[in-house]
């Protein structure tokens, strides 16, 4: 482990992360991994990234060593909708794990883009190398991933300032009255089933959903569905909370007789970029998937009877 020393200049009053992440070679994100974990200190007292730095601070930072990257690299194929040296984005199949986790070390997209790609870059750590964000096993379509810090940065900061954009399709349970709407809820963990999101006021992040009604049928709409935030299950969570929860989603509604699989149907169909070296306006569309395609042409057959 390194120790890193700096002492505060004396015009300083900065978040403790922003203002390490100017000084070092550190990223914002690596600096507020290592706060958590207890390793940055000031004046010999560990503090949190949002320690307000003053002037004259003695800050020391206690690095661990690089640890080898404990994951498989492994021959699966990928539809890729574009690629370059610094952002790869693919249309991810259903029934894919983003990265590995305990019990699940195989079969991930990041076993996938370690054997497809040189380098990812390292910010989230060992087991999600590349990885900015993420969708769910269940959830299908575009995802991009990084292959430098530098680039891994950028696209961080778009998701943090809501310039990257991403926008879903799915078909939900029942008939939604209104022709578009905006479900603005907190979401955090739910204390009855830590597996498990809810709306809630305590211990909850901002969240919030725009919808709009694509198309309706006897039983269920079709929705498109654009996030503001970023929050676990997001749209899965809002859409049971405005009683309209997503088809197949079993979690947070019940198994869909119109379903031969279990999973939601829920499908990333667009993300919205500005790509990290040029600064070009990117646009990337996944199609839907055959069995959603499917399961519209069955509705729509049903509705018509």
């Amino acid at each position: 482990m390194a120790e890193m020393k700096w002492t505060a200049a004396e015009d300083t009053d900065e978040r403790l992360d922003k203002y390490l992440s100017t000084i070092s070679d550190l990223s914002r994100s690596r600096i507020q991994d290592l706060a958590r974990q207890g390793l940055i200190f000031i004046n010999g007292k560990p503090e949190k990234a949002s320690y307000r730095v003053c002037p004259g601070d003695v800050i020391t930072c206690d690095v661990p060593e690089d640890v080898p990257l404990d994951v498989t690299a492994e021959n699966i194929p990928l539809d890729i909708l574009y690629e370059d040296s610094d952002i790869i984005v693919i249309n991810k199949p259903k029934g894919m794990v983003v990265h590995p986790a305990a019990g699940n070390t195989s079969g991930t997209l990041v076993n996938a883009l370690l054997y497809h790609c040189e380098d990812l870059s390292g910010i989230n750590g060992v087991i999600r190398p590349g990885i900015v964000h993420r969708i769910d096993k269940d959830t299908t379509g575009c995802i991009v991933a990084c292959k430098n810090d530098a680039a891994h940065e950028a696209i961080a900061k778009q998701l943090e300032n809501k310039t990257c954009r991403r926008t879903y399709k799915a078909i939900v349970m029942g008939n939604i009255v209104h022709d578009a709407g905006t479900i603005d809820a907190p979401i955090g963990r739910d204390p009855r089933d830590r597996q498990k999101m809810t709306v809630t006021d305590k211990n909850s992040r901002n969240a919030v959903t725009h919808f709009k009604v694509l198309q309706r049928f006897k039983s269920c709409t079709l929705v498109e569905c654009n996030l503001e935030t970023g929050r676990t299950h997001q749209i899965r969570v809002h859409m049971k909370y405005i009683g309209h929860p997503v088809m197949g989603d079993e979690k947070y509604g019940k198994k869909s007789r119109y379903m031969d699989t279990c999973g939601q149907v829920l499908h990333a169909s667009d993300l919205y970029l500005v790509h990290p070296s040029t600064g070009e306006e990117m646009h990337f569309q996944a199609p839907l998937p055959e069995y959603f395609v499917k399961l519209l042409a069955m509705l729509e057959e049903e509705s018509a009877k």
